[in-house]
C-alpha cells in the first residue's frame, strides 16, 4: 500500500510499518507485539474514532539568556470508551498546538484496560468496571481503583471520572490521597491505576504476538 493511499503517511518504524501492510490488523495485536509506539497514525488506522478531553491548561514560565518565555501546559487523555485509552502532556506557545501535541503524545501512550465483573457484590459478568483493586502512583497523589457493582456509577472526582469514561468503566469505587488539586499528577495517577489492571497480562501475550510476527 503506497503512502498516498494512506492518507499519505509513510512509516518510519517496524510496526508502522506492520499496521499499514495489514500485518498487523488491531489494537490488541499492535500492543501484545511488544514493538514501541513511536507514530501516532499507528493509533489512527487502528482506532480511528477516539474522543478526547482536555484535563488541564496551565501557563508556564521560564527565564532564558533572552528573557521570560511563556509556554503552554495542556493535559489530554484519549479514549474509545470500550477499552482503550490513552493520557498525555503538551507543551507549546499556543494553547492550540500544545493541545494537539499532547493528543499525539497520548495516542503513542494508548493502553488496553482489563475490564470485568470483578465485584463481589455484583457478578453480573459484563465488562462495566476493572476487574481486579489497583493503585497508581504520580508525584505525591495516589489513586486506588476498586471494582463496583453495576449501578453505582463513577466514584470519584472530576478528573478521574473524565479518564474512566474514556476507558469505557461504567462502576467504580476509587480512593485518592496527596495532592489532588495538582491536576496532571491526578490524572497520571489514574491512568497509571488502569494500565496495571493490564500489566500483569502482558508479558505472556507479548511473548506469543512476538511468534507470529517474527
Amino acid at each position: 500500500m503506497s503512502g498516498d493511499e494512506y492518507n499519505g503517511w509513510v512509516p518510519k518504524t517496524r510496526l508502522g510499518r506492520l499496521v499499514q501492510e495489514g500485518e498487523i490488523e488491531t489494537m490488541d495485536r499492535a500492543l501484545q507485539s511488544g514493538l514501541p509506539f513511536k507514530e501516532p497514525e499507528i493509533t489512527d488506522q487502528l482506532l480511528p474514532n477516539l474522543d478526547d478531553e482536555v484535563l488541564d491548561i496551565n501557563m508556564v514560565q521560564r527565564m532564558t539568556d533572552s528573557g521570560r518565555r511563556v509556554k503552554f501546559r495542556c493535559v489530554v487523555a484519549i479514549g474509545n470508551r470500550d477499552g482503550y485509552v490513552g493520557f498525555a502532556e503538551g507543551r507549546d506557545d499556543q494553547v492550540g498546538s500544545a493541545i494537539q501535541k499532547a493528543i499525539e503524545i497520548a495516542k503513542m501512550n494508548i493502553i488496553k484496560v482489563s475490564r470485568g465483573c470483578g465485584s463481589w457484590e455484583c457478578g453480573c459478568g459484563r465488562p462495566h468496571t476493572v476487574a481486579r483493586r489497583t493503585i497508581g502512583k504520580a508525584g505525591s497523589v495516589e489513586v486506588e481503583l476498586l471494582p463496583a457493582p453495576r449501578g453505582l456509577g463513577l466514584a470519584g472526582g472530576e478528573t478521574v471520572r473524565h479518564i474512566l469514561e474514556l476507558a469505557g468503566i461504567e462502576d467504580i469505587w476509587t480512593r485518592s490521597s496527596g495532592q489532588t488539586r495538582t491536576t496532571v499528577n491526578f490524572a497520571k495517577a489514574t491512568f497509571k491505576a488502569l494500565q496495571a489492571t493490564n500489566e500483569s497480562r502482558i508479558p505472556q501475550h507479548a511473548r506469543a504476538q512476538r511468534e507470529v510476527i517474527e
